[in-house]
């Protein structure tokens, strides 16, 4: 039996999804009313110790999923740790991200301290690095439709390596499923490097109307997410500050090697999702 925590969210659904399609046992951790497709749900808080205990109980394997640009993360990553060894859990695999040594963006830099956690434990254990996911366009659609602008708030001529969920999912069941990943770190990026404004035009070509990527300026942005908590806010203008300087690109060549195929395309991505 496979345990996926953060089940409910994007992340989450996409693996319990291809785990699903494999057969496998499943028992997804929630936090709210929504259920996730499972074997068995439970709702609880992850970051709360009588959760961790019930939800590990019988389970083979660990998908860890933290909250999204969680600031106490390392702390939450070794009690779950801690909890899987103390619960004899035989598999640990880690959702990490692309680039965890990058201490410019604090959210990456915690992922590290995560790892190197997760190396030292000495449990069966696997990294995930995705970069960052095509399926982030999507909340941009409604504005992309309305006005015929992506607008992001780094330079729309930076490099990225965008990697279709889907994908991630699918090489995240075959080293839950599969033996002979012990000790990995599998940096899971798309097959093309892509700027906004590259991105912008096939977005225009598949809608059939105009779309200009344009620099959205960082304290607009800010002062447009005043409602975020001040890390998250902070961490997330972090990133963008990154990004505008030296994008987010990589090689999808492990990616290809864990699909047995080539990784979804941008342009196959947006053939999915708005056709």
């Amino acid at each position: 039996m496979i345990l996926v925590t953060g089940a409910n969210g994007k992340t989450g659904r996409a693996v319990l999804a291809a785990l699903q399609a494999k057969g496998a046992v499943t028992r997804a951790l929630v936090r709210g009313d929504q259920a996730p497709q499972a074997s068995k749900v439970l709702r609880g808080d992850m970051t709360h110790q009588a959760s961790m205990t019930t939800a590990l109980h019988g389970a083979d394997a660990l998908y860890f999923i933290a909250p999204n640009v969680y600031p106490h993360e390392v702390e939450l990553g070794a009690a779950w740790i801690a909890a899987a060894k103390a619960a004899g859990v035989r598999r640990f695999v880690y959702h990490s991200v692309l680039y965890p040594q990058i201490e410019a963006m604090p959210h990456h830099w915690q992922k590290l301290h995560v790892e190197e956690a997760l190396i030292r434990s000495g449990l069966d254990f696997t990294i995930l690095q995705p970069a960052s996911y095509m399926q982030n366009l999507l909340p941009y659609l409604p504005a992309i439709r309305q006005h015929g602008e992506y607008r992001v708030p780094y330079s729309v001529e930076a490099i990225f390596s965008p990697v279709d969920l889907y994908d991630v999912a699918a090489a995240a069941a075959r080293v839950l499923l599969q033996p002979g990943h012990h000790g990995a770190q599998y940096a899971l990026a798309g097959p093309e490097r892509l700027s906004s404004a590259q991105m912008a035009q096939q977005v225009s070509q598949h809608i059939g109307q105009p779309v200009a990527a344009t620099q959205q300026p960082l304290a607009e942005w800010r002062a447009a997410n005043n409602q975020l908590p001040a890390y998250a806010r902070d961490t997330l203008a972090a990133m963008f500050t990154y990004y505008d300087a030296h994008g987010f690109a990589a090689s999808s060549f492990t990616l290809e090697s864990l699909l047995d195929r080539a990784p979804n395309s941008f342009r196959e991505f947006l053939q999915r999702e708005l056709s």
